[in-house]
């Protein structure tokens, strides 16, 4: 059913409709409540827009085959640089990680387009383009919904924590 969808990467241009989309997936996660969304909409179209102008914002569209205007679903990721350390590849050998890493971010898809494969489909995009830019590492904070996806795509779980005492 996926091949019935444009891909397209995100410009300069989309970071008000990629801020939108993050605003409804934290809604939609119980996470962002009504009073807070256009707040929460305008910081994230600012900082977005500082980290695409800056190379730390990479993200992808996607619309219907025949309404490339319409956008349906997005996705991307936030590239960081860490520091070098051990990677265990898929194929069991150790080797030293260069330090570029991608956090998905911003994987949303509008309600009535779900369960259409878009989430996926974005994804793999994501997974192509972390291959061929020499990406060590995607990691994800996955909703509660999004869990057996990401495993069906190899996403592993592991032991991050985190403090929110701050």
């Amino acid at each position: 059913m996926t091949d019935s969808f444009n891909i397209r990467h995100a410009t300069a241009a989309d970071m008000e409709l990629i801020s939108w989309h993050r605003a409804r997936m934290f809604q939609d996660m119980g996470e962002l409540t009504p009073e807070l969304f256009d707040k929460f909409r305008e910081q994230s179209c600012a900082k977005l827009q500082s980290m695409f102008d800056q190379g730390e914002y990479v993200g992808w569209l996607a619309s219907p085959q025949n309404e490339t205007d319409r956008i349906v679903a997005g996705a991307g990721v936030q590239v960081r640089s860490v520091p070098p350390h051990p990677l265990v590849r898929s194929n069991g050998k150790i080797d030293i990680a260069s330090g570029r890493q991608a956090s998905i971010i911003n994987v949303f898809t509008e309600p009535e387009w779900r369960r259409r494969g878009l989430a996926a489909l974005l994804i793999r995009t994501i997974i192509d383009w972390s291959r061929e830019h020499t990406i060590d590492s995607l990691v994800l904070h996955a909703s509660e919904q999004g869990h057996s996806l990401y495993e069906r795509l190899g996403f592993e779980v592991t032991n991050e924590m985190r403090f929110t005492g701050l």
